[in-house]
């Protein structure tokens, strides 16, 4: 160790250069004395990358670029040399764990956050955004204080102590650490290479973690593609912004043979190129190319990328493994189902020796423990039924090695899961957990939350759509959008993930955790279960083989899914159950005429396997019937039966008997759903109007005859 001088800190980060590492400067104390200290030490450092995170007038006083937390993905797919994180403004995981990642070797990021000892009880500004604001004690920052206090690598800079500060002295070895393609990057070229140019239905899974030269190698290929013939490469991704260094690469590989350069575009002499779209564009345009790179997979809606995979007939997948916007391990796990059945010759390759710093690198550990990144859960033997013990468990007070395999099951079974759900999970002051143990280990989690309980005054306020409170997501939705204030009065058990892992599937355990969950409820007088999810129709089985019934479908699909979110809801007191009875008889009302106006575009699984959840509500008369009859003999059009078609639908058991019937896709795009005949034609489910009315008249025939009573 040595003592600091005004050239200390450029010669820590010289040596840190030469040796490939990077390290943490925790700075602890008073907001303005932290970031007064921070921009003393960046004149003394080359900080022509530096970034600061926080205000945007300190920023500017420090002479560097800055940006506010809530921004920090555009800065993925950069890199940096100095970090400073103002943790006085907010400390989102997501946008710490990713930036960290756009440091260099050699890069030093300084972390400005009062002492670690009043962590616990710190009021973070980002808490409001998430409702932790009403936490007493943080367990998320306690123990992230514990790691950094045990961790001797991160150098701590604490106010009224600063000038005893000592620097530590990297060796570097022998070797001197550069930046290059390593063997593992080049073989990942080739291999795209060979993808790009070989057989179509054959598409690549990339996996990687961050500072591996994933997006590297995707940009060195697209542009060893053109020159191997190629005329157009097209990439996707989140945000251009994430394509930076993919850009980069491309461009260097084509050299002189690069006619136009954007920073969405590459286009080489004679026309050949490389363009980034949107993929909401991508999609919507259905531009031609031989070859389709998706980069930051795991943060793209599963049913965008489903029609991307079907779309072109050579697409590559790439994703981080311990990702910002989602994992790339869960969403090789999710998205495995899709490609098995859609391109069964599908590959997976993986990158693990880093590129942009060296293995074993200090702050990447460090990262990594502190928000769990490397959280795995543990791959029991299928556990015989009597095996299986159902607890309640606390999160905030676990040990490591089980709060890292109970999160690891939550990163396998959602593949959007991120640093900011352990924080949720560990510091929402209404969360419940449950846990499955089979031999000691954890194979099963669920977490739950308390919401609701708010005053009348209030939830009427919340259900007119005038007041929006933090938290109380399911409570509040279905006060505003279901139309019931008591939604919000009463409280309720949202359960907000439930995971098991692959292994123990299939036996049950989801469904226990669920009923222990339903048994708490009970015991502490709350009125209802409820969930809220992306909508799936084996999803929907599940929860309704667990007691839950649909209330609601959400007319605009999650950001984070890509899906439309289903809530169900299980009443458990008098006043919940008639609460659910209620949104049920209301939202089945509801739901013809809002299917060809909002979900039109939805899965006809998930629309019969939705309204076969709903209670009937409609009955035939003698002229309906007669309307039918004449229909399924040829005597009457279809746009003049299609009134009857609908009001068919919602007769007692009609949906159900219609979800295992071959002609349900037609059913469903014209009676539902609303689609032309044109339309129906051109997705390949019927020759056309006389062929899909055909099928809908052997269809009604056979439900008049074998049917359900109508």
């Amino acid at each position: 160790m040595t003592s600091v001088t005004k050239r200390g800190w450029q010669a820590l980060a010289d040596s840190l250069r030469v040796a490939g590492e990077r390290r943490l400067v925790l700075v602890e104390g008073e907001p303005e004395w932290c970031r007064s200290w921070v921009s003393g030490c960046l004149e003394t450092l080359e900080a022509s990358l530096a970034l600061w995170v926080g205000r945007a007038e300190d920023a500017e006083l420090a002479g560097v670029t800055g940006i506010a937390s809530k921004q920090f993905k555009r800065w993925l797919g950069r890199e940096t040399s100095v970090l400073v994180w103002d943790g006085w403004q907010g400390n989102p995981p997501d946008g710490l764990a990713a930036l960290s990642g756009t440091l260099q070797a050699g890069g030093v990021l300084f972390w400005l956050m009062p002492p670690l000892q009043s962590w616990a009880t710190f009021n973070d500004p980002d808490y409001v955004r998430t409702g932790l604001d009403q936490a007493e004690r943080h367990a998320f920052a306690a123990r992230m204080a514990g790691v950094l206090a045990a961790d001797s690598d991160v150098i701590r800079v604490r106010q009224g102590r600063e000038d005893s500060l000592i620097l530590p002295v990297v060796e570097s070895g022998s070797l001197v650490f550069e930046p290059a393609t390593t063997a593992e990057q080049a073989q990942l070229v080739s291999q795209l290479v060979r993808f790009g140019l070989g057989r179509r239905r054959r598409p690549l899974v990339v996996t990687a973690d961050r500072g591996r030269g994933k997006s590297a190698a995707l940009g060195m290929a697209a542009a060893e593609l053109l020159l191997a013939g190629r005329q157009r490469v097209l990439v996707t991704s989140p945000s251009v912004d994430n394509l930076a260094s993919f850009f980069r690469h491309a461009a260097e590989t084509l050299g002189e043979r690069l006619a136009e350069r954007r920073d969405d575009a590459l286009v080489m002499e004679g026309g050949s190129s490389i363009r980034y779209l949107a993929v909401q564009d991508l999609l919507a345009e259905k531009p031609d190319a031989e070859v389709v790179m998706v980069d930051e997979a795991a943060g793209v809606p599963a049913h965008w990328l489903r029609e991307v995979l079907l779309g072109w007939p050579r697409v590559a997948f790439a994703s981080t493994v311990h990702g910002y916007e989602g994992t790339g391990r869960g969403f090789a796990i999710r998205f495995r189902q899709v490609l098995d059945r859609e391109t069964p010759h599908w590959r997976s390759i993986s990158l693990n020796q880093p590129v942009r710093w060296a293995a074993g690198d200090p702050l990447e550990r460090l990262v990594s423990e502190l928000f769990l990144l490397s959280a795995e859960s543990l791959k029991p033997a299928s556990p015989a039924a009597g095996d299986v013990v159902i607890e309640r468990w606390h999160p905030a007070k676990a040990g490591e090695q089980e709060l890292s395999e109970a999160f690891g099951l939550l990163v396998d079974a959602h593949y959007r899961t991120t640093p900011v759900d352990l924080r949720q999970w560990l510091d929402d002051p209404g969360v419940q957990s449950w846990r499955a143990v089979v031999n000691g280990a954890t194979v099963g989690v669920l977490w739950a939350s308390v919401e609701g309980g708010l005053a009348p005054e209030l939830a009427e306020q919340v259900a007119q759509g005038v007041r929006r409170p933090r938290g109380h997501m399911l409570a509040q939705s279905l006060a505003t959008h279901g139309g019931f204030p008591e939604a919000a009065i009463q409280r309720t058990l949202r359960v907000v993930r439930v995971a098991v892992s692959q292994e123990c599937r299939q036996l049950g355990i989801g469904k226990q955790l669920v009923t222990a969950a339903a048994q708490a409820c009970a015991e502490q007088g709350l009125d209802g279960l409820g969930t809220s999810f992306g909508g799936e129709p084996g999803l929907l089985a599940f929860w309704r083989a667990c007691g839950l019934r649909v209330v609601r479908l959400g007319l605009r699909q999650e950001t984070s899914t890509g899906e439309f979110p289903v809530q169900m809801l299980c009443g458990l007191s008098d006043s919940g159950k008639q609460l659910a009875q209620g949104l049920r008889e209301r939202f089945a009302k509801h739901w013809p005429v809002l299917i060809p106006r909002h979900w039109a575009g939805l899965a006809p699984e998930l629309v019969a396997a939705v309204g076969a959840d709903l209670p009937a509500c409609a009955r035939l008369d003698a002229g309906d019937r007669r309307e039918l009859v004449n229909f399924s003999e040829g005597f009457r059009g279809f746009d003049l039966t299609l009134p009857v078609l609908r009001q068919v639908e919602r007769c007692p058991g009609v949906t159900a008997w219609l979800a295992v019937r071959p002609e349900l896709i037609v059913w469903c795009r014209a009676v539902s759903q609303g689609w032309t005949w044109d339309e129906i034609r051109l997705s390949g489910m019927c020759a056309g109007q006389k062929d899909g009315e055909m099928q809908l008249r052997n269809l009604v025939r056979e439900l008049l005859k074998n049917g359900p009573e109508l």
